[in-house]
């Protein structure tokens, strides 16, 4: 068998960046275990950072499955295994593709408040907004403009974003939903993010391994956001999020809180820090997992997430009255900050 390849996906979007080569390993229970756990050791990203928040230790992973790996008798059972030692991660960016499953890992949002709900939110922008590519907005009561983004996967141009921003200019304050963005395009979050400053800003850090040892990387690469050439907007912005914002749109929520006049409310981000790159196992099988790491402007993780600047919860009370806590707490704040003005 041709020796295993590995595809660079800048989050989950983008095409052939680098290729690494690994081991041969044969096509057998065995070697399929070992081709997984050995994938993992030598290039995922978040070892050392995952140690320190929670104790993972990828050694005694490989000993903790192996002996019901050597026990599986169908590929169901060996998916199984594999899911479940994968889950060690702790990482929404790992999947494991088989023809007839599909792993993830969705701790992350799971067990959260939902802090989101399309019913309610109706009840605010009804039927009659605007749509410009994957972007809907109108503007709400106060005459405060609202954009919701919902996927960095639904595209939307840049003239899009122009008429969007130029349509609702008059208004005093923009309030931008990204609540359940779970990522895409990590172009499309820059090109968001690039709305909102007037100057080139630092927003963060990138490092790429450089070996097969967990500690193995490169100096930290500058990540910037610099203003677009079209329609910006430069008087107050509301970030809303949830648990439901992650990867491309967790990377997007780090940029828009580095530039000024924006503030974020809500509940922290998932999170999915990471680059993810794919690979495939001598079965046919395919892993994805987070390979390059991405930093905060100070240099901290983002990997778990993005802490508001206002943690605010829908309340149970409010969602049987239809009322959206998160958006009221966001008019409340406008308000205030626009009467101190």
């Amino acid at each position: 068998m041709k020796a295993l390849k590995f595809l660079m996906t800048m989050i989950c979007c983008t095409m052939l960046v680098a290729c690494i080569d690994v081991d041969e390993r044969s096509d057998s229970r065995d070697g399929n275990y070992d081709a997984l756990w050995t994938i993992i050791d030598e290039h995922y990203c978040y070892f050392d950072y995952k140690k320190a928040e929670y104790g993972l230790d990828w050694d005694n992973v490989y000993a903790k499955y192996k002996g019901r790996a050597d026990t599986v008798k169908t590929v169901i059972e060996q998916f199984e295994v594999f899911s479940d030692m994968l889950d060690e991660l702790r990482d929404g960016h790992v999947n494991l593709v088989s023809d007839f499953n599909f792993y993830r890992y969705w701790d992350w949002k799971e067990g959260y408040p939902e802090n989101f709900s399309d019913s309610i939110l109706r009840r605010y922008i009804g039927t009659d907004y605007y749509m410009a590519g994957g972007l809907k907005y109108c503007i709400l009561r106060d005459s405060i403009a609202y954009l919701r983004c919902e996927s960095f996967s639904s595209s939307f141009s840049e003239n899009n974003l122009s008429y969007a921003l130029f349509l609702m200019s008059e208004c005093p304050a923009l309030i931008l939903d990204v609540r359940n963005n779970g990522g895409g395009n990590l172009t499309l979050a820059e090109r968001l993010s690039s709305r909102f400053t007037e100057e080139k800003i630092l927003t963060g850090y990138m490092r790429h391994k450089t070996g097969k040892g967990h500690s193995d990387f490169s100096d930290y690469e500058a990540r910037y956001v610099e203003p677009s050439s079209g329609v910006r907007w430069t008087k107050p912005v509301i970030v809303l999020t949830n648990r439901g914002v992650f990867s491309a749109a967790n990377e997007c929520v780090n940029e828009l809180r580095c530039c000024p006049n924006v503030t974020v409310i809500g509940d922290r981000t998932g999170g999915g820090g990471g680059l993810p790159f794919t690979s495939e196992l001598p079965n046919g099988w395919t892993v994805r997992f987070s390979a390059c790491p991405m930093y905060d402007k100070d240099k901290k993780d983002i990997e778990f997430g993005i802490e508001p600047d206002y943690k605010v919860d829908i309340t149970s009370d409010d969602y049987q009255k239809g009322v959206d806590t998160i958006l009221e707490f966001a008019f409340e704040y406008i308000i205030n900050i626009l009467s101190e003005n």
